[in-house]
């Protein structure tokens, strides 16, 4: 059986998200969809949520499981018995990034490729910061994002209320 785990921060997950985890299903025996459960960013939805939000999406995808992790990705796919590690590709600056970890991934675990995945034309240019800042702008998200993340994206935006400084925190680390 080959397993493959597909890490990220995922705050909010977005359909870009969804297509490349409906892809990597398809291309091995069993995903692992792992959020990490601290990374160095601000954060607008807590672990819990961020896991619930991605359970959603993958309830129809039987060789999907949904898990959070802390520590080093590649610690946790050998902990998981991985044989990859997926990642997404929306364009050039994400190849720099992910070649990058790719080669540090393979100096700490060499027994583990990093496969990536080129994101649909439809989602290329989509992020999970363009899409927070394009949802404190009171802009439409709605063909970004699964049907349950939208709304539950515009009342935690509405809780920040006028705080401009929280706001900027939320879109200042581009993912």
């Amino acid at each position: 059986m080959t397993i493959a785990i597909y890490p990220g921060s995922f705050d909010p997950i977005h359909n870009g998200h969804v297509e490349i985890v409906k892809r990597a299903a398809k291309l091995f025996d069993r995903v692992i969809w792992a959020a990490y459960d601290r990374p160095l960013k601000n954060l607008l939805f807590d672990e819990m949520e961020r896991l619930e939000f991605m359970r959603q999406a993958a309830r129809e995808l039987a060789n999907v499981q949904v898990l959070s992790y802390h520590g080093l990705t590649v610690s946790f796919a050998r902990q998981m018995g991985a044989a990859a590690i997926v990642r997404g590709l929306r364009a050039t600056h994400d190849f720099e990034i992910e070649y990058q970890m790719a080669l540090i991934n393979a100096q700490q675990a060499p027994e583990i490729d990093t496969v990536c995945l080129m994101t649909g034309a439809s989602y290329a240019f989509l992020s999970s910061s363009i899409l927070k800042e394009v949802a404190l702008a009171d802009g439409d998200i709605s063909e970004m994002v699964p049907s349950f993340v939208a709304p539950r994206l515009k009342q935690r935006i509405a809780q920040l209320g006028d705080d401009r400084s929280e706001k900027v925190k939320l879109v200042s680390l581009q993912e």
